[in-house]
């Protein structure tokens, strides 16, 4: 696997065992480069209740380097939106930017979110496949 960001948006109605978990371990363990984006992070920290799973997922993070979006990524983020709009696909302003930052960053998003799949039917982005 190549540098790759990973949304880490596992929903919480994943099923155990799911290939994605098993490719960022991999990624993980295996010395391949792995960011993320403050946006991952602070979704994680609205998701899960109690200052010990606040504190592990801080602990976590903190060797993960953030790529973060600037002006221009904001921009193209709407407009990956708009378009996705137009062609019938609705898009959370998140997930855009997220779809976005893959973009500018050539990298390669793993996630169990379907809405990617969505997504990048409509706007070209490296999007992980077992």
């Amino acid at each position: 696997m190549d540098t790759s960001v990973w949304s880490l948006a596992f929903r919480r109605d994943s099923k155990p065992g799911i290939p994605e978990v098993a490719a960022l371990t991999d990624a993980l363990q295996g010395g391949d480069i792995v960011v993320t984006t403050g946006l991952v992070l602070q979704e994680l920290l609205q998701g899960f209740a109690g200052p010990k799973a606040r504190d592990q997922i801080l602990e976590r993070f903190t060797v993960l380097p953030f790529v973060s979006p600037d002006r221009d990524d904001h921009i193209a983020a709407a407009d990956i939106r708009n378009r996705c709009r137009r062609a019938g696909v609705q898009v959370g302003t998140i997930d855009a930017l997220l779809a976005q930052l893959c973009i500018r960053y050539r990298l390669t998003l793993l996630t169990t979110d379907g809405d990617f799949r969505r997504i990048a039917k409509q706007v070209p982005f490296s999007l992980w496949a077992p």
